[in-house]
């Protein structure tokens, strides 16, 4: 891969300090992996045992989308990776329009992880649950990754490597040994919604799919990995089902240990710390697993905090963000970016908390980030139909037809994802307030748009699809 320029004077990342297949993996098991489902019991009581069906589907749609990125990857291995296939499919305009969903995706979803960290920082202090230290306390998880983001790249790989390996702990013990303490009894009653079956799952999925927000940081870090082509894909691929194995086994244990009733208390915020009590007795072990915990969400922030920056990067190189998000530091990071989402991400929490208490909170984030993500997810989606399309089946008419249908799951679930976000609740302001927010940050980017028409490149021609690989994902 050339060096590209990223700024007067300042190179990008020189090609020893790339990431090869071990840590690109890493950072998409620990993107995957944060707190979203250590907190996603408390937040899916509500639902009640229904809500395995819906992570069952969370999950075929987080498979079909490894897929797509993975073999979008291969045929176009650029930095910005969503944004990237969107503006070279369909122009600058829907190409700004994905890069500052995405944007809005990463530093709202760093506010989700934050908020979802502090159920277990919560669980050692302030137990009382004061807004004012809750929101203390998020900050402090948001800030530390941004400074180990912004001493460099090579501390964000270390860091990242190490944090993966210790939160794979408790959710390895639950998906095994947890299995054993299952009671059948906690499973019923199996919907405590109200809704129907079907808007059961489908309200329960949208929140299960931020659990899954990760399967593409990869392919946005393309630039930042050795021979991307060949490990990006297979870092989408692997990083993405061993989160789905350990993500459905170790929900079925904690829903099966803890009736729903129980994990929608406050006290129980911390569900996988209170099912391992009650696993092995006393508390001690859920104790461990909190702090195991508490390193796994400082790791998903690290990993997404770089992530936040690498969109605007990739944007304001080809001129669709201002020029401050592409220039590097003399540790050679995007600084601007990484400073400026991280803030966003505190005003996110900080109104968060005065809208709304409690799983509503992490939930409205989350939403949110859903509905943000959905758009360049979406995108994809179609830019490979149409590119696959295009291309033709020739020889293989099998492969033409496997990545169709794949791109085809993705659209749909993206287009699902988009229509359950919507909180529970009679209050006008948290059953709609995903949207609001949503609604409110794609506002600001329209000034934004408006100031850099202007300075916008024409996207590259769209690469040819490279028969050699007979459409492999992995």
């Amino acid at each position: 891969m050339t060096t590209a320029q990223a700024g007067p004077g300042k190179e990008r990342t020189a090609p020893d300090e790339r990431m090869g297949l071990p840590q690109s993996t890493a950072l998409i098991v620990g993107s995957i992996i944060g707190v979203g489902i250590f907190s996603l019991p408390y937040s899916l009581a509500s639902y009640g045992p229904i809500s395995l069906v819906a992570m069952a589907a969370a999950s075929v749609g987080a498979l079909a989308l490894a897929l797509l990125f993975a073999a979008l990857t291969r045929r176009m291995p650029a930095e910005g990776g969503p944004y990237a296939y969107a503006r070279t499919a369909f122009g600058n305009g829907v190409g700004f329009a994905n890069a500052w969903s995405y944007w809005i995706t990463a530093w709202a979803g760093n506010a989700a992880i934050a908020v979802g960290w502090v159920y277990y920082v919560e669980y050692f202090v302030n137990r009382g649950g004061s807004t004012v230290w809750s929101i203390v306390i998020a900050f402090v998880g948001l800030w530390i990754p941004a400074a180990v983001n912004l001493s460099g790249l090579r501390n964000v790989g270390s860091f990242q490597l190490v944090t993966t390996v210790l939160k794979f702990i408790p959710l390895l013990l639950m998906a095994t040994l947890g299995l054993l303490f299952i009671q059948s009894g906690n499973f019923t009653p199996w919907n405590t919604s109200g809704d129907t079956t079907l808007s059961a799952i489908g309200g329960a999925m949208a929140i299960c799919l931020f659990s899954y927000l990760g399967v593409e940081t990869a392919a946005v870090a393309a630039a930042k990995v050795r021979e991307p082509k060949r490990n990006v894909p297979r870092a989408t691929v692997y990083g993405t089902l061993a989160s789905a194995v350990v993500y459905m086994f170790s929900l079925i244990a904690v829903f099966g240990i803890i009736p729903a009733g129980a994990l929608a208390l406050d006290e129980n915020k911390a569900s996988y710390s209170v099912a391992t009590n009650l696993i092995v007795g006393g508390s001690w072990a859920g104790n461990i697993v909190a702090i195991v915990v508490i390193i796994s969400g400082i790791g998903a922030l690290n990993g997404w905090t770089m992530i936040c920056a690498e969109m605007p990067l990739a944007a304001a190189k080809d001129g669709l963000f201002p020029r401050r998000f592409g220039q590097l530091s003399a540790r050679h990071v995007p600084a601007f970016g990484i400073v400026s989402s991280t803030a966003l991400a505190s005003v996110a929490i900080v109104i968060s908390y005065l809208g709304t208490s409690g799983a509503t909170v992490f939930t409205t984030l989350v939403l949110m980030t859903g509905i943000t993500a959905a758009v360049p997810y979406g995108f994809s989606a179609l830019a490979q139909i149409l590119w696959r399309l295009r291309d033709g089946g020739g020889n293989n008419r099998a492969v033409l037809v496997r990545d169709v249908a794949v791109a085809a799951v993705s659209l749909l679930a993206s287009l699902a994802f988009i229509y359950y976000s919507r909180n529970s609740g009679s209050n006008w302001y948290v059953t709609w307030g995903p949207f609001l927010m949503s609604g409110g940050a794609f506002l600001i980017g329209i000034p934004v748009y408006l100031a850099q028409r202007s300075h916008m490149t024409e996207p590259e021609p769209v690469p040819a699809f490279d028969s050699s690989t007979k459409g492999s994902n992995a």
